[in-house]
């Protein structure tokens, strides 16, 4: 079986700050045309960012979207012409106000492919340098640091439940401790 859908048509019907959305109009594998709605996102990174206490760097923020308060690891949106790199550097400052000497990149990841492009690129972050913390403007968020074998317990219990926070500490606590 063929796994391919040929795009005949595409509108855009919304251009946001952050994402668009349009709709193609698709030729299936069967002959048979659907419709699919697209979020378009520019990239994002996420960093499991370690102390030398073996804490993990973490904030506490609002998601309106699922109207709750989430505990997460450190992440943000690439900007155009950004490196990765950069972009991890950028969002630790904004977010923790920690700089990492060390990087080290896990994997990358589509965090939604049922009907979003965003990628997400996932760091590992080490020999960090206390500054002081540039928030956005926008941005209200308490930075925390969680023992790592603690945050790895909230998992578990279902205190932390986002993807990229689960995805993330997960892998980096296989790669640095061995496995689960």
């Amino acid at each position: 079986m063929e796994f391919y859908e040929t795009t005949l048509s595409s509108k855009q019907m919304f251009s946001g700050n952050l994402l668009k959305l349009r709709v193609d109009e698709v030729l299936l594998p069967n002959g048979r045309k659907s419709t699919r709605e697209i979020v378009e996102h520019p990239g994002a990174v996420a960093v499991v960012a370690i102390t030398e206490n073996d804490e993990v760097l973490m904030v506490r923020q609002y998601r309106k979207a699922i109207e709750r308060e989430l505990l997460e690891i450190p992440a943000g949106k690439l900007e155009e012409g950004e490196s990765r790199e950069v972009c991890v550097e950028r969002e630790l400052m904004e977010e923790t106000g920690y700089f990492p000497n060390e990087l080290t990149y896990l994997t990358s990841f589509y965090t939604s492919p049922g009907f979003s492009n965003e990628i997400l690129h996932l760091f590992i972050a080490k020999n960090l340098i206390k500054k002081s913390r540039d928030a956005d403007f926008d941005e209200y968020l308490q930075a925390e640091k969680v023992p790592f074998e603690e945050a790895i317990n909230k998992i578990r219990t279902g205190e932390i439940v986002d993807s990229k926070t689960i995805t993330g500490l997960l892998l980096a606590y296989d790669q640095i401790k061995g496995d689960l």
